[in-house]
């Protein structure tokens, strides 16, 4: 086992170190309740990629039992939340038991990303067919779409672009590229009439005219940017960010701990934040292009985009340059579900380059 642990990756796992302490920095600053929380969710994070990495997962994961089991098990828990689920800020994405609340949603992720690698791996070279399109599609629309029903537009959003990234990974074909660029235009001119609730309209709207309802709408992105403007090169310093502690700063330890990060760091430590997230993502890409076979790149490559998509949604929300839809930002942001999925994927990867 300890010639195991020392073939891990420790430079993406000291990136993962970096955002789990300056995420308890910042939370502490603003509330310590919160913070021990967090920790403990870290803690448990980290021990599943230490010792998760140590199981076998590469057998387990080539079971069809498994990954069936793994899929049909989320999309029953996304079921069971749109009709038992406690409805918190205005959605049903969670899951209580008690003072544990669980979120099915990033379940659907780990479960989408793992049966998509399965399915491309076996199928890259035909992947542009349409039976291939369209058995994959079917797979991603089911959870996608009752995610949707809770509503919870960010992972909606999630889950699409993580099937879209395995099409992509699997080749282009133009043509067909092209129809399907056509389609979801005209897919999403149906969502915005038929689908989309007026809240959701209005986050999209509030985004394409930013000077529009400032004490409504937009008044969460306009006092993350006041935060971030705010800071400078090195931040007004730990516990002295006025937008965090004064409370004008919303949902400061979920969708805005970025901004709160920044108030406090500057824009130093924002940069040291990007550049730490750019290097787990090029250890990912390498790990995935060093993989031998097929299922294992496209597990390493699927997990790499889950958290591209998930970081720059959460940033570009916070800088008001995309639609706040409520995505939390990768091992940073506070909350247990999204820790667990992402350390789950990690310890997947870890343990392939260790038996690599």
């Amino acid at each position: 086992m300890i010639e195991k642990l020392k073939r891990l990756d420790w430079f993406l796992l000291g990136g993962l170190i970096f955002f789990a302490v300056m995420s308890l920095v910042t939370i502490f600053s603003s509330d310590q309740v919160y913070f021990w929380r967090q920790f403990v969710w870290y803690l448990l994070s980290f021990a599943l990629i230490i010792f998760g990495s140590q199981f076998d997962w590469r057998w387990l994961i080539r079971q069809s039992w498994f990954r069936l089991g793994l899929y049909w098990l989320s999309v029953a828990f996304l079921i069971f939340s749109n009709f038992q689920a406690k409805t918190i800020r205005g959605t049903k994405s969670w899951i209580v038991v008690g003072n544990f609340q669980f979120e099915p949603a990033e379940l659907a992720k780990l479960a989408l990303i793992i049966i998509l690698a399965s399915f491309f791996a076996r199928r890259h070279i035909g992947a542009w067919q349409i039976k291939n399109i369209f058995t994959s599609f079917v797979y991603m629309i089911v959870p996608t779409a009752l995610v949707l029903i809770h509503p919870d537009l960010g992972s909606t959003i999630t889950l699409v672009l993580i099937w879209l990234a395995f099409i992509l990974m699997s080749g282009v074909n133009k043509k067909r590229l092209l129809i399907g660029v056509a389609f979801a235009i005209i897919l999403m001119a149906v969502f915005w009439f038929f689908v989309l609730h007026p809240y959701q309209k209005d986050r999209v709207l509030g985004f394409l005219f930013p000077t529009r309802d400032p004490l409504g709408i937009n008044y969460n992105v306009i006092q993350s940017k006041i935060a971030i403007g705010s800071a400078g090169f090195f931040g007004k310093g730990f516990g002295e960010g006025t937008q965090t502690k004064l409370y004008f700063l919303p949902a400061a330890k979920t969708d805005f701990l970025f901004a709160a990060f920044v108030e406090e760091w500057g824009l130093f430590g924002g940069l040291l934040l990007l550049l730490t997230f750019i290097l787990i993502i090029y250890r990912l890409l390498m790990s995935g292009l060093r993989a031998r076979d097929n299922y294992s790149k496209f597990i390493v490559l699927g997990t790499g985009a889950f958290l591209t998509i998930h970081f720059f949604i959460n940033i570009g929300s916070n800088l008001g340059l995309l639609p706040v839809t409520g995505l939390t930002l990768p091992f940073f942001s506070y909350g247990g579900s999204n820790l667990l999925t992402t350390a789950t994927l990690v310890s997947i990867m870890e343990n392939i380059k260790i038996e690599f």
